[in-house]
């Protein structure tokens, strides 16, 4: 109905903006601002060069035949055994801003302009420590000239437990280069029960005690999704007795997998990405063998200043490192689209 009153719909028409202010919310929001499970849950470290080694041992079988004559000569036998030299070489990685000084002292929303992008390029950097660690990439020298160094992800070192598609390997430390090899990747095809107890127990045996499946969301939610259906040989979920004043809980996932030689927790990461259109890896891990080093920790540090403008880099020097391949493994390839079978 029409008014001749000045109302809310007139000063909105003023020209250049109107006379009415802005309802706007003081808060970013940002649901980007994700866990890292990986490089969270793994040990940390330290190193001094761009190129790091340690080395892995481990005790021969034992030996059935180990049996001597009484007072006999010993002087012949010798069972000292050396183990491996493993190595990763460091990489360096940054996030740089500029802001102008009007920009930071203008009353923005949420905080002032250059904390609040120092704080989200700080949280960037960590997300890309995370992807890097779980990418199978090869380690890369860095020449000082054009080619920068890199650090092999935590695939990469899957040499000895590993089960690749058709085509796919896993070649891991060269001796004669010092350099870790890429994860080729093979044909995708379906997750299978067998193939992740068969992991677990090829893992056991070199003497890991396997705790976690990491992979990508729909790997996780395939998995535990087999596990309440017909085929899977494992026990129907079933609520508690005695809870009658309790709100009831509808239970439809998996989060521990229970395996004769070790209990798995099934962990979801966001930022595990595809290794090909459709496939994704998992990770079958003894996190206590793996660390994440630093040469040089995270770092926050003012660079010259340009004019009217604030520039901060944000950097890290690092490298993955882990300490007993054999006490880790690689489900790769896995065609998240279809379905899981035992």
């Amino acid at each position: 109905m029409a008014t001749t009153n000045l109302d809310s719909a007139d000063l909105k028409a003023i020209p250049a903006g109107g006379w009415i202010r802005e309802d706007l919310m003081n808060k970013i929001w940002d649901i980007s601002n994700v866990p890292l499970p990986l490089t969270q849950m793994i040990g940390s470290g330290s190193h001094d060069n761009s190129y790091s080694e340690w080395t892995t041992d481990e005790l021969a079988a034992p030996n059935l035949a180990n049996k001597v004559v009484d007072g006999a000569d010993q002087d012949t036998i010798n069972n000292t055994k050396t183990g491996a030299r493993l190595g990763n070489h460091s990489q360096i990685s940054t996030k740089v801003v500029q802001v102008s000084s009007r920009a930071d002292a203008s009353d923005t929303v949420g905080t002032r302009a250059l904390a609040y992008q120092v704080s989200q390029r700080q949280k960037e950097l960590r997300r890309d420590v995370e992807a890097n660690a779980l990418s199978g990439h090869a380690s890369v020298q860095d020449d000082g000239a054009a080619v920068a160094g890199q650090s092999a992800g935590v695939p990469a070192f899957m040499a000895t437990n590993n089960n690749m598609g058709a085509t796919g390997a896993v070649p891991g430390f060269q001796t004669g280069t010092k350099l870790i090899t890429a994860v080729t990747q093979g044909t995708k095809r379906a997750l299978t029960e067998k193939i992740v107890r068969d992991m677990v127990q090829a893992i056991y045996k070199k003497g890991g005690d396997p705790s976690v499946l990491m992979s990508a969301p729909e790997v996780i939610r395939g998995f535990s999704e087999y596990c309440f259906g017909t085929t899977a040989k494992i026990a129907t979920l079933t609520s508690e007795t005695g809870q009658a004043d309790a709100p009831a809980t509808a239970k439809g996932a998996v989060n521990l997998f229970v395996t004769d030689f070790g209990t798995l927790a099934l962990i979801p990461n966001r930022i595990m990405v595809d290794v090909a259109a459709g496939s994704a890896n998992a990770l079958v891990l003894d996190p206590p063998t793996i660390e994440l080093s630093f040469l040089r920790g995270y770092q926050t540090e003012p660079l010259a200043k340009k004019g009217l403008s604030e520039v901060r880099m944000m950097s890290v020097d690092w490298m993955v490192k882990v300490l007993a391949d054999d006490a880790n493994g690689l489900i790769g390839d896995i065609d998240y689209a279809l379905a899981v079978t035992p």
